[in-house]
């Protein structure tokens, strides 16, 4: 019988979110804006999200970031711009940029936009940010419909601001915040982002084995919602639910089963077809990889 937790803890996925989940999970739902430049930054970013070649994105997404610097240096109250710079930022910063002082930098500024957008109309927030959870816990929960994107572009933002700070605890230690959000959002819509909160609660649950606190069971729940609310279509889903809980509690049959139905998907799907890309390279990696 093998040791689970010491297997699991000396793995190399430990304690990290994806990052090409957070990149299409950044940029889904970029396509809900209204002015003549909102409308640019929303159909760069479903050409982004329907490529096939995440090569072309690699490449090219420096250059949208620059554009929508621009954008918001002459709209700087922007509330839709200021979303799609923190989703690209975060996005970029977490997927594409290898420089671990380059990644806090570019971490930062998406946080910074996805804050000024989302306190724009719920100021209490941002001030309490930084205060306790009980204290901070409160104004999550008054958060209504009219700031749900913002309230999730904020809380993904702030994931991949965690993740690029990992080495200092105070950061990592705000994880049960980011989680709260996530429940808050599903709270208010159950599949909101075609099930992509419910993933990354199903990530958070099952960062740790049962003995070290983690929750797998309750991560497995998430990981089955956002197959459904994507109606099997978001292929990353069952990439992460093999990565995270299968393997977590060494469950191969499930793990190839997963990933094999990944394999043998059609991934193109308007806004899914990079993230599906994406997600059949790396099952065919974890199915090669000797885990069990």
């Amino acid at each position: 019988m093998p040791n689970k937790t010491a297997h699991y803890m000396t793995h190399p996925d430990t304690f990290r979110i994806t990052p090409f989940l957070l990149i299409l999970a950044i940029l889904a739902g970029c396509t809900s804006f209204a002015s003549k430049t909102e409308k640019i930054a929303a159909n760069l970013s479903r050409a982004m999200l329907n490529q096939d070649d995440p090569e072309i994105v690699r490449t090219g997404a420096p250059a949208y970031l620059l554009l929508l610097d621009g954008m918001i240096e002459g709209a700087p109250h922007d509330r839709a711009l200021l979303m799609a710079g923190a989703r690209l930022y975060s996005a970029y910063a977490m997927g594409l940029v290898k420089n671990a002082t380059r990644r806090e930098r570019l971490s930062t500024k998406a946080r910074n936009y996805a804050r000024r957008a989302l306190c724009s109309t719920q100021p209490a927030i941002c001030k309490n940010e930084n205060q306790p959870f009980r204290v901070f816990a409160p104004y999550i929960d008054m958060i209504g419909q009219a700031d749900l994107k913002a309230l999730y572009i904020y809380g993904i933002s702030w994931v991949g601001w965690i993740q690029a700070h990992s080495s200092d605890w105070s950061a990592v230690a705000d994880l049960p915040k980011v989680e709260y959000i996530m429940q808050r959002i599903i709270t208010l819509e159950q599949g909101h982002d075609r099930g992509r909160a419910q993933l990354y609660l199903g990530v958070m649950h099952t960062q740790l084995p049962p003995a070290m606190g983690g929750k797998p069971e309750v991560g497995r729940a998430h990981f089955e919602q956002a197959i459904k609310y994507s109606n099997g279509r978001d292929l990353m889903a069952k990439v992460e639910f093999a990565r995270r809980y299968a393997r977590l509690v060494f469950n191969q049959p499930l793990h190839d089963r997963l990933l094999k139905e990944v394999l043998e998907a059609e991934p193109t799907e308007p806004e899914l077809t990079l993230s599906n890309i994406l997600a059949q390279q790396q099952a065919k990696a974890l199915l090669a990889d000797d885990y069990f």
